[in-house]
């Protein structure tokens, strides 16, 4: 299960969860607060280490190759005794892809909650959608106002929401997503075929605290809208 302040997640993902702090549109503090205490380690990946020193989260590692990172932020991880991994700016992979896959590598594998992803450069985040989408641990992203999860061949997820979304939309990340299945929402599916050239399943309403969705084939994301404004 991945517990997140506005719902939880219940898959295949592994028990322990871990949370990276990117340097994208920063959460909330209230809402880093809350989900720093559901998981069991922190990292912050470059300029997400500016949001931990706001919020006062101490993560464990700082990853990335700290080009946005502001030097109180890094200072203040030196001051903490925070282990840093410094990358080359020329490099190539991003500084996110890097994280997970240094995640990868932990044993035990943990689910990952990735904050900080949304917001700011559109090629920043397709990497972060794609990169997740395909990585080879389980992996969200997330804040107050928008959660992205996954479900990849044969997987069934249910989310169990503490907070109503205004929007759930499935959309298809594989170029194909056969047999897929949503119900608890006012427009619900019974093994439906969803292309990635036409991703139609959009702005579905939740009728129901518990939502079950299921894919047979293929890679979806699943993604919740809880801020109105953004609709705006």
């Amino acid at each position: 299960m991945i517990a997140l302040p506005q719902l939880n997640i219940f898959s295949s993902a592994p028990s322990s969860t871990m949370l990276l702090v990117a340097g994208g549109r920063p959460p909330t503090v209230e809402w880093l607060r809350q989900c720093s205490r559901t998981v069991e380690r922190i990292w912050s990946i470059d300029h997400g280490i500016d949001v931990c020193l706001q919020s006062n989260v101490i993560p464990e590692l700082l990853i990335g190759d700290l080009d946005s990172a502001r030097s109180s932020a890094i200072d203040w991880a030196r001051s903490k005794k925070i282990p840093i991994e410094r990358h080359p700016v020329d490099k190539d992979f991003t500084d996110t892809q890097l994280a997970l896959e240094r995640a990868a590598q932990l044993e035990p594998q943990p689910a990952v909650v990735i904050t900080g992803a949304f917001g700011g450069r559109l090629d920043h985040l397709y990497a972060n959608l794609f990169t997740c989408a395909h990585a080879t641990v389980c992996a969200c992203l997330a804040d107050q106002a928008e959660v992205v999860c996954f479900a990849r061949t044969g997987e069934s997820i249910t989310l169990e929401l503490n907070i109503k979304p205004f929007a759930l939309s499935l959309l298809p990340i594989s170029e194909v997503c056969r047999g897929v299945s949503i119900d608890g929402v006012h427009w619900s599916l019974d093994r439906a075929e969803l292309r990635q050239s036409l991703p139609n399943a959009i702005s579905n309403r939740v009728e129901s605290k518990r939502v079950n969705v299921s894919i047979d084939d293929g890679i979806l994301a699943i993604a919740l809208s809880f801020d109105q404004r953004l609709q705006e």
